[in-house]
């Protein structure tokens, strides 16, 4: 199962569709032309049934394979949506929306997997049912959540679910994976610190939030370095610290801290949200003053199935060759959701000596196209063998 000769005769095609998916980048669940350019593609393929609107806007479609003796059905999931960041390329397919552009190579992943669509409903040769997933709003969204609560799996009777994911810094074209937890779960934090604001040249009269919060910022630091087994992974990390007042005379009434906590198991997620409530607590009231401490869940860890794992690897080996193991990565990923659902696997796949993920400089490599489609398609005709 190496790179299939259809892709490269497609990759001109594939690579034309990524660009403009590039040049129109759009938002969360606003992905409506991304969207109806994904549907209209899958018609045009010949796929059995296109159906968009799945957790708000996204799209499904159903390839049938030649035979189907066995009711297998395997699921294929790519993600559409773009980030707020103003593109600094300089390609001649950049964003042609000023302050929105694909930084993370959502734009590679959509083209990715119609091309692997488009190839699939032309050999369907497999035993079985393919699944094909277009999902929103993975950027912040949870909008793999809002496509299984949507009642995707149920419907279609996925049993098992595939994605990937490029990253630059890997050589292009390889593959990476690990079984068991590959990337974090991500919640936020804030705390708004209470205190008496007044004047700075008479700070006997106030209980100062400014000098509580520089205490409190380096305290929650302390959450990880003397709570958690310094070999497990687990970050706490304070982002944003604001004042109600930025006068330079003036003790502030309220100093709000924000935060993310990024953890590989659930108790270090429970723990740290309880460490940060107490310290944050403790250090309040040691000044006099209060605080109020605010969480919102992000996304699950996301957990790579052991088999499936192993099956990933398989069709990532025959493909490049060979497939490393990645080590654990702290940024979150909703596809989490699905792996919660169904069993699965989620890969990376090398964008080369490309910008970071989520930098204005960042371009998914296009050169990666056949590889990417080789491994979504192969997943099909490895899982749901034909004959």
């Amino acid at each position: 199962m190496p790179i299939k000769n259809r892709f490269a005769e497609l990759h001109d095609h594939i690579a034309g569709w990524r660009r403009d998916f590039h040049a129109h980048p759009e938002l969360m669940y606003d992905v409506h032309r991304t969207a109806e350019v994904v549907a209209n593609r899958l018609r045009d393929f010949g796929c059995d049934e296109v159906v968009p609107g799945i957790g708000r806007t996204g799209v499904v479609a159903v390839i049938l394979g030649r035979t189907d003796t066995k009711g297998r059905v395997i699921g294929l999931r790519a993600d559409m949506d773009a980030l707020p960041i103003h593109e600094e390329t300089g390609a001649a397919h950049a964003s042609t929306h000023p302050g929105v552009m694909h930084a993370c190579g959502h734009d590679g992943h959509t083209a990715m997997l119609l091309g692997a669509a488009q190839y699939l409903a032309e050999t369907r040769n497999f035993d079985g049912t393919a699944i094909v997933i277009f999902q929103p709003a993975e950027e912040g969204g949870a909008g793999g959540k809002a496509m299984v609560d949507d009642g995707m799996m149920e419907r279609w009777g996925i049993q098992e679910v595939y994605g990937l994911h490029n990253a630059p810094g890997l050589p292009a074209g390889t593959f990476a994976i690990r079984p068991g937890p590959m990337m974090a779960a991500t919640d936020e934090f804030e705390i708004t610190l209470e205190g008496r604001g007044g004047h700075a040249a008479r700070p006997h009269q106030t209980v100062d939030t400014a000098v509580m919060s520089c205490h409190l910022g380096v305290a929650l630091q302390q959450i990880v370095a003397r709570n958690a087994d310094p070999v497990e992974q687990l970050v706490v990390s304070v982002t944003s610290i604001q004042s109600s007042s930025t006068a330079f005379n003036v003790i502030p009434q309220r100093v709000t801290l924000r935060g993310t906590i990024r953890s590989m198991q659930e108790g270090h997620r429970a723990m740290a949200r309880r460490r940060i409530r107490e310290v944050a607590d403790g250090i309040a009231a040691t000044f006099g003053g209060s605080a109020q401490v605010d969480f919102k869940e992000g996304y699950p860890v996301l957990v790579n199935h052991d088999a499936e794992t192993d099956h990933a690897m398989e069709v990532a080996r025959a493909v490049a060759g060979d497939c490393a193991i990645t080590p654990m990565v702290m940024g979150g990923e909703d596809f989490a959701f699905m792996l919660q659902a169904r069993p699965g696997a989620y890969i990376r796949l090398g964008n080369g000596d490309s910008a970071g993920l989520h930098h204005p400089k960042y371009d998914f490599n296009d050169e990666i196209i056949p590889m990417g489609c080789s491994w979504l398609a192969g997943m099909v005709e490895a899982r749901m063998p034909a004959g």
